[in-house]
């Protein structure tokens, strides 16, 4: 990593000859490409043969062919304003063209390639021919797709062609607007060409892969994104891809296997070899193909592997592209670049975007970025058009390329058809700072032109397009700024896809995560209709549930594999901070929302005392979903590897149904105790209060849920708009009830914490709390910023006991 740059002519240098040192000489990307090969073969990272051609073989080709007094005159007059970006793009590529390739670099380049073929045993193998500028793939700007690449090259002829097309690329119109809005002089870049043997992906897959979390920065997930084919679809944004997410601090165990995200894109195209000679073809793809994951768990470990090797390497972040070879079953990096965006935000610097109002909901799609942006929609259908774009509105359109960065940059937000969080449309919109939502299928019919629109982030993973103005509000804090607390402080979390976002809040873990709210997005199928499925009646029900159970051999698995999952995205952003998973503790009303549930649900008078919470668990009428419950905690526990998981019983009313509970949970493999599992119950139920004894003997802690506890101590529904004035935490009743199951939860020797709203809501709730001595306050992620200081305030007015 510190050897020093290189100096003399060679035109052309084996990629075992380069490494990151001689970016001035053969450019950010093959000066990459020979990090690789040199320095990280040995941690298992493969990588195509192949070779660079240098600056100096590129300023040769300018030289003998006059290009560069050419050159000159032509960027002064766009400079100067007297050319069009256009003319002068169209000139300058022009010039390259028609150059012929001096003597020198034809034998260089042709005598690399026959020593190429040699290699890898093969008579003018088919390679990859990809432009590599000298001030690309830099730390503070990646440059993406500014300049030309060209797949399935074979044979000399075509090979000295495309190379002439490459030095033509440097000279795209987007790449001169992109070193234009850099401040980079055009003729001191100079373009190294890396030509690198083909892996057979069209055969299989290939994708993009980050050694972070791209929307939130969150550094301890490698995010890999995949599609059938070639890269380029991936890369472009073509397709909507197949989306990885790997927690890496645990890939260090091979018994574990934390791929704690898997989503499977739609993949409705691929690119593949032409049936005949050089070039590639767009194919839609099978049925079957869009279904099926492209990677299986090994081969998603084996790129998180790599992926953290090339960082731990490089020691910053990594956009890596890999691919796999369908011949042999290899999988192979191919590209890695620094990261760009999230490398440069502040790690204390907080800022959290928040809707203040609603609108209709025009399109769905994945979120880039965590910002709110609003305008006119201005909906583009192709690059031709681009000219009528009106600077601050929200550009919709099918997918970016490089060519559409001019406008991209003028936008206040982004909607795109295609494509995933790897996408261009996707990397471009985060290094400019504009929100995007990506992949909605049918923004550009759903949203009409000049239709004021809003483009919503703020959500988490999904992004929302919401017709109207929508208000918003934006909250700013240095994190670094705020107080230590002797009070544990614990954030809720509810959403698997919003929780990377909130990794850089000052918190000791989660002190709740509701399994229902996971169980009601992510997999919407209630658990009994799965033991079950003869029992649904409702015939759009089972066309649904089976739907989304494809792929599943047994459709129980569908149930437990994503609870799994979410509960291991929960656990992953404080890890090895606890995570307190809530069992579920839907109403009999919501259980029977859920797609099949109608057929396991009595219609109840009152729901909200009813058949809910503890008291399901161990009774025949849902002993077998409790089961797939357990299932999942288990996986996500021992098979993920997140062992900072601690379940938390609610509404547990006697501790009588503790012990059935606790007997329940050890029949399925969760015993009390047993590989580090701790059990916390919700003190929710005044019986738990006067009764918290004998709970404690069964508990490994308690958390209040102030909500419930306000509802039974004051008999007032907790959902009733006629009664909201009288429900209130801060009644001197309740806050009896809260302070005495404090002092006789210490006198027992376990923790207590609170994980209802009121801390949230009311500060001066939160001072009591800790004036009560309480261990953690959970809050609302939106409410720790500002909660923080007021816990500390209160601190300084209770000397620590």
């Amino acid at each position: 990593m510190s050897a020093p740059a290189r100096t003399g002519t060679a035109l052309v240098l084996p990629f075992d000859a380069v490494g990151i040192a001689d970016v001035p000489s053969v450019g950010g990307k093959n000066a990459s490409l020979g990090e690789l090969t040199q320095h990280l073969r040995a941690a298992g990272v493969a990588v195509p043969e192949g070779f660079a051609t240098t600056a100096d073989a590129y300023r040769l080709y300018l030289g003998a062919n006059g290009i560069r007094d050419s050159l000159a005159p032509l960027l002064d007059a766009f400079r100067d304003g007297r050319a069009s970006l256009k003319d002068t793009g169209a000139a300058a590529r022009s010039l390259l063209l028609s150059g012929t390739f001096p003597e020198a670099l034809t034998t260089a380049i042709t005598s690399a390639y026959s020593d190429l073929a040699a290699r890898v045993g093969r008579e003018q193998p088919a390679v990859a021919v990809r432009s590599s500028a000298t001030a690309e793939d830099l730390p503070e700007a990646s440059f993406a797709g500014q300049q030309e690449t060209f797949l399935n090259v074979s044979g000399e002829e075509a090979l000295l062609d495309a190379c002439r097309r490459c030095f033509a690329s440097l000279f795209t119109d987007r790449a001169i607007t992109y070193r234009e809005l850099r401040g980079i002089d055009h003729l001191d870049v100079a373009l190294s060409i890396g030509v690198q043997r083909m892996v057979r992906s069209d055969l299989a897959g290939s994708g993009v892969m980050f050694s972070l979390d791209t929307e939130s920065g969150f550094p301890r997930v490698v995010s890999i994104s995949a599609a059938w084919g070639l890269g380029e679809t991936v890369v472009q944004g073509t397709v909507n891809p197949d989306h990885y997410e790997v927690f890496s601090p645990l890939l260090e165990d091979h018994a574990l296997t934390p791929v704690i995200g898997r989503t499977a894109g739609a993949k409705e195209h691929k690119l593949v070899f032409a049936p005949a000679g050089s070039g590639t073809v767009l194919l839609e793809t099978s049925p079957s193909e869009r279904e099926a994951l492209v990677l299986s768990d090994e081969e998603i470990l084996t790129l998180a592997r790599w992926a953290v090797a090339v960082a731990e390497h490089y020691g910053r972040p990594m956009d890596m592209e890999w691919a796999k070879d369908g011949s042999t079953g290899e999988l192979f990096m191919v590209q890695a670049r620094p990261e760009t965006v999230q490398a440069q935000r502040s790690a204390s610097s907080f800022r959290v975007h928040r809707l203040t109002g609603t609108g209709p909901v025009l399109a769905r799609g994945a979120a880039i970025g965590d910002a709110v942006a609003s305008g006119e929609a201005c909906v583009i259908a192709d690059t031709s058009d681009i000219g009528r774009f009106r600077d601050g509105a929200v550009l919709v359109t099918t997918m970016t390329d490089p060519d559409w960065v001019p406008i991209m940059k003028r936008a206040s937000g982004i909607v795109t058809d295609h494509g995933g969080p790897t996408s261009h449309a996707a990397i471009v919109s985060r290094e400019l700072g504009v929100p995007a939502v990506v992949g909605t299928v049918q923004g550009t019919t759903a949203i009409a032109d000049g239709a004021p629109i809003t483009v919503s982030c703020a959500q988490g993973a999904e992004g929302l397009v919401l017709g109207g103005l929508v208000p918003y509000e934006v909250e700013e804090a240095d994190i670094g700024s705020l107080p230590a607390t002797r009070t544990h402080v614990m954030v809720n979390l509810a959403d698997p896809s919003a929780a990377f976002r909130w990794w850089r809040l000052p918190t000791a873990g989660v002190g709740l995560a509701r399994m229902e709210f996971i169980i009601s997005t992510l997999i919407r199928i209630h658990p009994m209709a799965l033991v079950h499925p003869e029992r649904v009646e409702d015939a759009e029900d089972r066309a649904e549930i089976g739907r989304l159970t494809r792929g599943y051999a047994d459709p129980t698995e569908y149930f437990v594999d994503r609870l799994a999952r979410g509960i291991a995205k929960i656990a992953a952003p404080f890890h090895p901070g606890p995570a307190i998973v809530r069992l579920s503790d839907f109403k009999t009303n919501e259980y029977a929302g859920l797609l099949g549930g109608a057929a396991f649900e009595d219609a109840e008078e009152n729901p909200m005392l009813g058949f809910r919470g503890a008291s399901r668990y161990y009774d025949e009428r849902y002993r077998e979903g409790f089961a797939l419950e357990c299932r999942a905690l288990k996986k996500a526990r021992e098979e993920l590897g997140f062992a900072n998981v601690v379940v938390m019983v609610p509404f547990c009313r006697t501790p009588d149904e503790a012990d059935a509970v606790l007997a329940a949970m050890a029949e399925h493999g969760l015993a009390r105790g047993e590989n580090g599992l701790k059990v916390y119950m919700m003190c929710e139920i005044p019986s738990n209060v006067i009764r918290a004894e004998e709970f404690a003997a069964r508990f490994d802690g308690f958390s209040i849920g102030s909500n419930d506890l306000t509802q039974l101590v004051l008999g007032v529904d907790r959902d009733s708009a006629l009664l909201s004035a009288r429900f209130d935490e801060r009644d001197p009743a309740v806050t009896a009830m809260i302070a005495e199951a404090i002092r006789k939860a210490h006198e027992a020797g376990i923790p207590i914490g609170i994980c209802g709203q009121g801390p949230s809501n009311h500060p001066d709730f939160a001072q009591f709390l800790v004036g009560e001595g309480i261990d953690s306050i959970s809050l609302n992620p939106d409410s720790v910023l500002r909660t923080i200081p007021v816990i500390a305030a209160a601190e300084e007015r209770r000397p620590p006991t």
